[in-house]
C-alpha cells in the first residue's frame, strides 16, 4: 500500500504534469507504441508526425519491449496517463520481487526492510512515472535474481534455469547491455561450487543461454528482414558509441557524457538504412576510442563514475531534468542513494560471511559498470542495479537489527 501510495501519488501530482515536451526516448517509446498498435510494425514514429513525410521506415532505435507492453495500452486508453500508470505498476512489480529477492538472500526481515526502502527509495519511483524503459526492464531483472536463486536450490530441475533464461532474455529487450545479464549469472554457476558436478553445471548453463536465446531470435529475425546490415538488438549502439567517444566527451565539463547536438561529435548520416547508419557510427566510435587510448581509461572511469554519482554528480541535476525528473528528486534521491550504498557494501561483506550466494546480486552492478566501456554514463543506467542496492542495504540493516536484539536480550549481570 505504501508503494502504490507513493506512485500514484506522484505520477498525478507531479509526472503527468512535468516536462510535458517529452524528452527523445519518452517521445520515441509512446509514438513507436502508437504506430505499431496502428499495424505500421516497428516504423520511424517520427517521420509519421504531421508535417513529415508520413514514409514508412524500418526502426528500431530501442530494443522492442516497451513499445509491446504500451501497445495494448494506448490500444485502449487515450493520452499519456494511462501510460505513466502502466510503468507505475510494473514499479509496483519491482518492489514485490525485490522483496522475495531479499527473502531468499536473508530472509522476512531482510524482506520487510526491503520492501520499505523499495517502496520510498526515489531512484525507483522517479522512474515508475515515466514513459522510459526502466521500470518494465527492472521488473525481469530482479525476476531472473530471483529465479537464479530458486534454480540454485534445485539444480537438477532443468525448467528453472529455462526460466533464468527467459527472463533474462526478455530484460535484454528492455535495454541492450543487459545482454550480459544472464551470462554473467551462469558463469557464476559454472566456474563456482554452489552447484555440484561438472555436468549438471554445463546443464543449467545449456539450459539458460538456450531460453535466452529463444526469446532473443523472433526479434533478431524480424530485423533480418528488415535491414541491410545486422541489428541485434537496437540500432542505439551507434549513436551511443559516436556521441560518447569524440574530444568534447574525452575531457572538460561534458567528460564522461554525450554530444548529441551534431557535429563534430555526431557526424551527418550515411546514406542508407538505420542499420548502416549504425555500422558506419560504431565504426567512427571504435576508431576514435583507437585513436585514444592514452585518455580512454580516464573517460572510462568518469564514465563509471557518473553511472554511480561518484564523478560530477550534480551535473545530472540538470540531465535529469532534461527527461522528466523533476530537480528535487535528482537531489532526493541522492540523499537517499549514499547511506543506502554504503550499507549495500556491508551487505555484501555480512552474505561473504555467511557463506551466502552473493554472485547475482553483484551481476546487475557489474553490467552498468561494463557499460561505461564503450558509451556514456549516467545515472539512469544505473537503473538494473539499484534494486540489488536496495536488497543489499536491507540484509545490513537486517544484520544490524538482530545484532542490537541480541545484545539487549543478553542477562544483565547482578551484584
Amino acid at each position: 500500500m505504501l508503494a502504490a501510495g507513493v506512485r500514484i501519488a506522484y505520477v498525478l501530482g507531479v509526472a503527468d504534469g512535468f516536462n510535458r515536451e517529452r524528452f527523445y526516448d519518452a517521445a520515441y517509446y509512446e509514438l513507436e507504441a502508437r504506430t505499431v498498435a496502428q499495424g505500421k510494425g516497428f516504423a520511424d514514429p517520427f517521420r509519421l508526425l504531421p508535417g513529415a513525410d508520413h514514409a514508412i521506415v524500418p526502426a528500431a532505435d530501442h530494443p522492442p519491449l516497451t513499445v509491446l507492453v504500451l501497445t495494448p495500452v494506448v490500444r485502449w486508453f487515450p493520452g499519456q496517463l494511462p501510460l505513466r500508470f502502466t510503468s507505475a505498476l510494473a514499479g509496483l512489480g519491482v518492489v514485490l520481487l525485490t522483496a522475495l529477492l531479499a527473502r531468499a538472500v536473508a530472509g522476512d526481515r531482510a524482506a520487510l526492510i526491503a520492501a520499505f526502502l523499495a517502496a520510498l527509495y526515489p531512484y525507483l519511483w522517479v522512474n515508475d512515472g515515466l514513459i522510459m524503459s526502466e521500470s518494465f526492464t527492472g521488473l525481469f531483472v530482479v525476476g531472473a535474481l530471483l529465479a537464479a536463486y530458486r534454480a540454485i536450490r534445485r539444480p537438477r530441475s532443468w525448467w528453472r534455469w529455462v526460466l533464468v533464461g527467459v527472463l533474462g532474455g526478455i530484460a535484454a529487450l528492455g535495454r541492450a547491455e543487459l545482454l550480459l545479464l544472464v551470462p554473467l549469472l551462469m558463469l557464476g554457476v559454472l566456474v563456482g561450487r554452489r552447484v555440484d558436478g561438472w555436468a549438471v553445471r554445463c546443464g543449467a548453463t545449456a539450459c539458460a543461454g538456450l531460453a535466452m536465446l529463444a526469446v532473443l531470435a523472433p526479434w533478431f529475425i524480424y530485423n533480418t528482414g528488415r535491414f541491410d546490415e545486422r541489428v541485434l538488438i537496437s540500432t542505439n549502439d551507434g549513436l551511443a558509441l559516436v556521441a560518447s567517444n569524440c574530444d568534447e566527451t574525452y575531457s572538460g565539463p561534458a567528460m564522461g557524457l554525450t554530444i548529441l547536438a551534431g557535429p563534430p561529435c555526431l557526424p551527418d548520416p550515411v546514406p542508407g538504412d538505420q542499420s548502416v547508419v549504425a555500422a558506419e557510427y560504431r565504426r567512427i566510435g571504435f576508431r576514435y576510442m583507437g585513436d585514444h587510448l592514452d585518455r580512454l581509461p580516464l573517460v572510462i572511469l568518469a564514465r563509471a563514475g557518473r553511472d554511480w554519482s561518484l564523478f560530477r554528480p550534480a551535473d545530472m541535476i540538470d540531465w535529469n531534468l532534461a527527461e522528466g525528473r523533476p530537480s528535487w528528486v535528482t537531489r532526493l534521491g541522492l540523499w537517499w542513494y549514499y547511506p543506502l550504498l554504503l550499507a549495500a557494501l556491508v551487505g555484501t561483506v555480512v552474505l561473504w560471511r555467511r557463506r551466502r550466494w552473493v554472485w547475482p546480486l553483484l551481476v546487475p552492478p557489474i553490467v552498468v559498470t561494463l557499460g561505461t566501456v564503450l558509451a556514456f554514463g549516467q545515472t539512469r543506467f544505473r537503473a538494473p542495479a539499484e534494486p540489488v542496492i536496495v536488497v543489499l542495504a536491507a540484509v545490513a540493516l537486517a544484520a544490524i537489527g538482530r545484532r542490537s536484539q541480541a545484545a539487549s536480550d543478553d542477562p544483565v549481570p547482578v551484584g
